[in-house]
């Protein structure tokens, strides 16, 4: 069947990159991502900027144009973005912006609402959450406020699981992505996700994997198709990140 990839990489050394806890990515451009998914059945999907890649918008914008219609953006913006930027990459694909509350240094529960309300009412846009399970239990209270909000990596610990589903029966969406990277048992987890909302969950390769204890495997697809029955599994692995991200031209 065909996929939607909800979460992947490309890092593109002729753009800027920033170091990260001492560490840089290798080089994973557009045609390393096709070689790969393309073999797999993807025919679109959402590039995420990690945490490498700051605020740059320069290597998204070139991938998004690579990439065509059927693929979107997910960002990362400055507190004091203007409101003219945001649109401009709206046009061109961009549909969320991202915090990254693991690795990364933005963790204001303020400035997340800020920028979670002024996106949405600009855009539609989403937020999405790269963070463990103590951090989705802290911040909680502060994300059932906001409008439409993404968890990567379902959450990366098994703890995350009680805040994660309240946050699902409220409409947030959760990423199936990262397996090679989370602390948990990924086939309960998935059929938890599921049984709350089936239109939660969202497949993604996390290509390259940056960091992970393993890599991507293409048998990571097949879990979620064995986990979930087919239903559950193809709006998991296409129909839920269509409805959330929007593409400008459905892929088919």
């Amino acid at each position: 069947m065909a996929l939607f990839d909800a979460h992947f990489h490309v890092i593109d050394p002729r753009f800027p990159l920033v170091v990260n806890d001492g560490y840089v990515p290798p080089a994973y451009t557009v045609d390393d991502y096709w070689s790969t998914a393309g073999p797999l059945g993807v025919v679109g999907g959402a590039i995420v900027s990690g945490s490498f890649q700051a605020y740059d918008q320069t290597y998204l914008l070139e991938a998004l144009a690579r990439f065509g219609p059927c693929y979107v953006g997910v960002t990362q913006l400055p507190d004091d973005v203007d409101d003219q930027t945001i649109r401009y990459l709206d046009s061109v694909g961009v549909r969320a912006v991202r915090f990254n509350l693991y690795r990364g240094v933005t963790a204001d529960p303020t400035a997340i609402v800020r920028m979670a309300q002024r996106v949405y009412d600009l855009a539609g846009w989403h937020i999405e959450l790269y963070l463990d399970g103590y951090a989705l239990h802290e911040l909680k209270p502060t994300l059932l406020t906001l409008p439409r909000v993404v968890i990567d990596h379902l959450g990366m610990t098994e703890n995350a699981l009680p805040a994660l589903l309240e946050l699902v029966w409220r409409g947030a969406k959760v990423k199936a992505s990262g397996f090679g990277r989370v602390s948990m048992g990924v086939r309960a987890m998935l059929q938890a996700i599921a049984d709350a909302d089936e239109t939660a969950l969202m497949f993604g390769t996390d290509l390259p994997s940056t960091r992970a204890n393993r890599p991507f495997y293409p048998s990571d697809i097949d879990l979620i198709a064995t986990t979930l029955d087919p239903v559950r599994s193809e709006r998991a692995l296409f129909h839920n990140a269509i409805a959330c991200y929007r593409p400008a031209q459905i892929p088919v």
